[in-house]
This record gives structure tokens, sequence and C-alpha cells, in this order.
């Protein structure tokens, strides 16, 4: 049976001009939300030191400059109060 209506319209193809959200257009809204993950990602590797040595020589500089801070460590913890090393007159 034929019908004198008119054909379904399609969608319009999703393009980069594409109005999204807010009257932004597509480019625009992946553009935003790449700034906002590349900033999350800088703030977060200047919070935590997360950069991994590179070298042979870096990894066995950091060994030793750990191990020189353990032992300095230990050997404070050894060392007397002040007021056990110093003679109160009277």
């Amino acid at each position: 049976q034929a019908t004198t209506e008119p054909p379904k319209k399609k969608p319009d193809p999703v393009t980069s001009e594409t109005v999204v959200i807010w009257g932004l257009r597509l480019w625009q809204v992946v553009g935003i939300f790449a700034i906002f993950v590349l900033a999350v990602i800088i703030t977060l590797c200047c919070i935590f030191k997360c950069r991994i040595p590179r070298t042979r020589k870096e990894i066995e500089a950091r060994y030793a400059q750990r191990q020189a801070a353990k032992n300095y460590a230990d050997k404070l913890d050894t060392v007397p109060p002040l007021n056990e090393l110093t003679e109160i007159p009277g």
C-alpha cells in the first residue's frame, strides 16, 4: 500500500562542526578535554617525582645517595641527647 507521507529524514552526519553541548562545536569540546587531561598529567608530574632514571650511572648514583642518607640517619640515632653531652656548671 503506497502512502503519500514524505520519507523520514536521516539525521545529519556528525562532523567537527556539529554543535555538541552549550553551543560548543565538537572540535572545541575535544580540545578543551585534551587541554584538561594534559594539565592534570603535568600537575601530577610536578607534584610527584615520577622521572625514570635513564642511565646506569644515574641509577647507581641514586642508590649511593640513598645509602649515604640511610647511614647518616643511623649515625644520628646513636648520638646522645644534647643535655647529656654538655655539663651545666653549678
